[in-house]
């Protein structure tokens, strides 16, 4: 995991004991689960994408697109504040140099980002389903559970 400090911090006995074998593999090992397998790639609900290790909201049905890449691919985090639901870090693994992609809450591994997106950021974030976890529009939602 990287040497930056995040609010939830867990033991890796703890998240191995919260977490399927798949999540924790992906969330907290940095693995990738294989293109086009995933539950959420092909995936057109309405709402909120949240991490699948603490819950904090990370990407919108909004702007979820299908990049043809075999994992869910959004153009911008939720409500368009990077820099607080997910940071960045170089990964030069495999003998290359991407834009790794971690939650801001808990450092959790969700996948990486490029500068092939669509308008309007020209990003692709592409995410491993295995750390997100779907919450369907109106779930949760304060705006409707006010009187």
């Amino acid at each position: 995991m990287s040497d930056r400090k995040f609010p939830v911090h867990k033991t890796e006995e703890e998240w191995k004991k919260e977490l399927s074998p798949t999540r924790y593999a992906v969330l907290r090992e940095k693995g990738t689960e294989r293109a086009f397998t995933g539950e959420l790639w092909d995936h057109h609900g309405k709402g909120r994408y949240r991490c699948a290790g603490c819950g904090a909201e990370l990407f919108e049905s909004e702007t979820k697109f299908d990049s043809g890449c075999g994992w869910p691919s959004f153009f911008q985090p939720s409500e368009e504040r990077a820099g607080e639901v997910v940071v960045e870090e170089t990964d030069t693994s495999f003998g290359m140099r991407r834009t790794e992609v971690m939650c801001a809450k808990c450092g959790g591994h969700l996948g990486h980002v490029f500068d092939d997106g669509p308008k309007p950021t020209g990003l692709r974030y592409c995410i491993n389903s295995a750390s997100l976890k779907f919450e369907p529009e109106g779930e949760n939602d304060p705006k409707k559970n006010k009187p």
